[in-house]
């Protein structure tokens, strides 16, 4: 067996570890797959007969490559979602199963990669690795080129972000995610009659311009009715979890781990009274996201 093929099935044995980083990274599966060649080809050109540990330096590897792939990026979270839909169907992705990269999303969790994607490429990197993959901050420094101490404070502040600050107690958090969770369930099942029994009998449901078929605000009242909206989203569901949207419960749709639709919720004894569904790009980069603790 020669060098190259004993190196190459040493890289193999930690594919699946920096695909991993990567896609926490980037948030997309073809980008990460792409990262993930390029440690190997940097790997494969360099001479790391003294290196004791691999995997961490490949780690370092990936890392470098993905932190410039963000910076590139530049204000890609701030892309229109028809923009990136396109790109999702025609561009890069379609390299990609979708339905595997609908696995990774759902596995990492679809409200941390929405999170992530507001964070500085610096942020992103340092939290990542820290909080993620429990690098220390003594080896993400140079990758930033900052001190440690500097990297501690871009991971913090990225925590903070991911975390939230909930604006209400936490047992109230506690019942309306009980009730929007239920709502999602009932939702995701096809549950009609479940979901009716969830929603108070004069709910009002306001929608965006986004939303509708017109290129207007939609209004929508009454339980039987706004359930039977919901039913209609059923497949889109599936691309959809809690998170704590301005301070409380709400849902976050993200389709990849891409922000499509977020739906805020109004809940008064054990009720819901009250959706408020936003899906405009300009409107849906101001809402404040963060990601529930299980």
């Amino acid at each position: 067996m020669d060098g190259r093929t004993t190196l190459a099935e040493r890289f193999e044995e930690h594919r699946s570890h920096l695909r991993a980083v990567s896609y926490r990274m980037l948030g997309s599966l073809s980008e990460a797959d792409d990262a993930v060649q390029e440690a190997w080809l940097r790997l494969d050109r360099s001479d790391v007969g003294e290196v004791e540990n691999l995997g961490g330096w490949l780690t370092t590897v990936v890392s470098r490559v993905c932190l410039n792939m963000l910076r590139s990026r530049g204000t890609r979270r701030e892309d229109p979602w028809e923009a990136r839909s396109t790109e999702l169907a025609t561009g890069r992705e379609d390299r990609v199963d979708p339905e595997q990269e609908a696995v990774m999303a759902d596995s990492v969790g679809l409200a941390l990669l929405v999170v992530l994607d507001t964070l500085t490429p610096a942020e992103r990197l340092a939290f990542v690795l820290h909080d993620l993959f429990a690098v220390s901050f003594d080896e993400i420094a140079p990758l930033l080129g900052k001190t440690s101490a500097a990297t501690r404070q871009l991971a913090s502040r990225a925590r903070r972000r991911v975390k939230g600050a909930p604006l209400v107690s936490g047992a109230d958090l506690t019942r309306r995610r009980r009730v929007v969770e239920a709502f999602l369930a009932a939702t995701r099942g096809g549950h009609f009659d479940d979901l009716v029994s969830l929603l108070h009998p004069d709910v009002v449901l306001r929608a965006d311009r986004a939303v509708g078929p017109t290129p207007r605000p939609l209004v929508v009242t009454g339980a039987v009715t706004v359930a039977k909206g919901a039913m209609a989203a059923m497949q889109r569901a599936r691309s959809t979890q809690p998170a704590l949207v301005a301070g409380t419960v709400g849902l976050a749709m993200a389709p990849l781990g891409r922000l499509s639709l977020v739906l805020e919720f109004t809940v008064e004894e054990g009720l819901i009274t009250g959706i408020d569904i936003t899906a405009e790009p300009e409107r849906l980069a101001g809402l404040e996201l963060a990601v529930l603790d299980a």
